[in-house]
């Protein structure tokens, strides 16, 4: 019997030479993006209309499951068709911008793909947030359609009238009467979901589209201010459909195996969708790949994770996760047991830190199935860096390293470029990294310099390229002089057993300026103790970093819509 061949067998810079080289699928060419010369994928649908194109081959396959409907790939396809045709007709011109506020709905990406198609700006608006924050949304993006479903109709109300750029909403599965006279029911458009594959084979519309058209705009979370929008291309959006295939490619080649070859026969592969589609990773890393790639969706109205289990079961799941208290919960719950999870094949997450015992913990419970991870940001249009398989496990506290159309730096203070290994604000630059903000000049000057995004991280970058992140810029604490970076102290906490979710956060003192406090939840059917707690984290991190208060909770920490922790909430907690 051949023992297998020790990890890593090939190195990474040999694995990416070997993929990107010249006819291969991941071929990689320069061009000149807005005066910077930038690497991109060669075969990369050019827009989302050839994307669009690509996913509809996959005919009569199911594309989305909420709760009883179902839509296969082509009624999807005849949907988008007939609402870019109504958009049109109500006079939307290239450019525009058409607004999409609901929830995880068949109609979600319908709306998104018609709208491309006709040439309009997607303007993906937090299905969260609150009717004035809908307001600032359609004032700010200058929306001149907008695609409400009930729930955000009713939010809205009168405030719509204040939206002067609108010409037109429709409303999908109103609650009541649309009694604002600018609002049309949705179903007048294409029907329902159930009725789609009636619609009639209309022709794709002729407006030109090129890579470099503005295409998306995703709105930053707004954890530090007034949302922004980030204005993405299709180039952007199209390049990351690209970076699922080549990471898992790699990993194959990193094992010293031969990637298989696709099987026309095989599965259907099936993710669960338990993130907004309206959040970048959602949408560009998510809804995109799945429709070119032929997979099936599988969307939750909300998070609920024996729900999420019975689905795992029922529609045979393939992929999970989203952010890491997802996978924490998949991994946690106590009627786990209850439910044939074995179809499970990949557990990934991103948009916050995840602790490396979250990685042990899922190998351990899934053994066939592989965990994996990356970075992104809306700016980025979802994945900059990915890390799977053995390389996550080696490397449990890594995000993994750029996919090779992409570069990254960390520099200090002044802009400077520092060693390998040396933690300092990360710079990336890419095909995917956005245009800019929407209407903001004063912020994407700041941001975007010279071609590199300041991204706000603090992170390292390894001899081989892979990057840790060590925390936000803006939410590492200082306290008498001393950095303190909260990652270390919330994995330091997470290490403890009774521990599932965990957040560090500043606390006013006199003297030292600020000093570390924690909010954590503990498990189900677990207790604890601050004492313990601060003890447990005083054996893993130095005195001064040890949090002088831990608030112990039952319930998750609190999210946005994008899985970061709204550390503003709980720092009002130690006021």
């Amino acid at each position: 019997m051949t023992a297998a061949p020790a990890f890593p067998a090939m190195s990474l810079a040999a694995a990416h030479a070997a993929l990107t080289a010249p006819g291969s699928i991941f071929e990689i060419e320069e061009r000149d993006i807005r005066g910077v010369r930038t690497r991109v994928w060669k075969n990369a649908p050019p827009t989302l209309r050839e994307a669009f194109a690509a996913g509809r081959i996959h005919g009569e396959k199911t594309f989305l499951v909420y709760r009883d409907e179902r839509v296969s790939f082509e009624e999807l396809a005849r949907a988008a068709l007939a609402i870019a045709a109504a958009l049109q007709s109500e006079g939307l011109e290239k450019g525009d911008r058409v607004a999409i506020a609901m929830r995880n709905l068949p109609e979600w990406p319908a709306v998104f793909f018609g709208t491309l198609l006709a040439g309009g700006v997607a303007t993906l608006l937090n299905a969260w947030w609150t009717g004035p924050e809908l307001e600032y949304g359609l004032i700010d993006s200058g929306a001149k359609f907008a695609f409400l479903d009930g729930e955000r109709f009713d939010r809205l109300g009168g405030l719509l009238n204040n939206c002067p750029d609108l010409a037109r909403v429709f409303v999908t599965r109103a609650r009541g009467r649309i009694d604002h006279p600018l609002a049309r029911p949705f179903e007048s458009l294409v029907g329902e979901p159930e009725t789609w594959g009636s619609l009639p084979d209309r022709p794709y519309p002729t407006v030109a589209l090129a890579p470099e058209d503005d295409a998306t705009i995703f709105y930053t979370s707004g954890t530090t201010g007034k949302p922004k929008g980030a204005l993405g291309t299709h180039r952007n959006s199209c390049s990351t459909i690209m970076a699922g295939p080549f990471s898992a490619t790699r990993s194959f080649l990193r094992r010293g195996e031969a990637p298989p070859k696709p099987d026309p026969a095989a599965p259907q592969k099936s993710h669960l969708v338990a993130i907004p589609l309206f959040h970048t990773t959602g949408c560009q890393a998510g809804l995109i790949p799945a429709f070119v790639n032929g997979f099936k969706l599988v969307l939750m109205h909300k998070w609920e994770a024996e729900l999420a289990l019975q689905l795992i079961e029922r529609e045979r799941i393939t992929h999970a996760g989203g952010v890491p208290t997802i996978a924490w919960q998949i991994v946690e719950h106590p009627a786990a047991g209850k439910y044939d999870l074995s179809s499970l094949e990949v557990i990934s997450y991103g948009g916050a830190p995840a602790a490396s015992e979250l990685v042990r913990r899922l190998k351990q419970q899934f053994p066939k199935s592989s965990p994996g991870c990356g970075w992104g940001m809306s700016e980025t249009s979802a994945t900059f860096t990915a890390h799977l398989g053995e390389d996550y496990l080696l490397r449990p506290d890594s995000c993994g390293p750029a996919l090779p159309v992409c570069e990254m730096k960390v520099v200090d203070a002044n802009g400077r470029a520092l060693p390998t290994g040396e933690a300092g604000e990360l710079l990336v630059k890419g095909p995917n990294v956005v245009k800019e903000y929407w209407r903001n000049r004063q912020a994407t000057d700041e941001t975007f310099v010279d071609g590199w995004l300041r991204t706000g991280d603090i992170a390292r970058i390894d001899e081989e390229g892979f990057c840790t992140i060590v925390d936000r810029a803006k939410d590492m604490l200082i306290r008498g002089g001393e950095n303190i970076y909260c990652v270390e102290v919330e994995n330091a906490l997470y290490e403890h057993p009774a521990v599932i979710d965990a957040a560090v956060v500043p606390i006013s003192h006199r003297t030292l300026g600020e000093e570390p406090g924690a909010v954590v939840t503990v498990k189900p059917g677990v207790t604890s103790s601050e004492k313990e707690l601060r003890a447990f984290a005083a054996e893993r991190i130095a005195a001064f970093k040890v949090p002088v208060r831990i608030i112990l909770r039952d319930e998750m920490l609190p999210r946005n819509a994008a899985g970061k922790i709204l550390k503003l909430e709980l720092r009002r907690l130690f006021a």
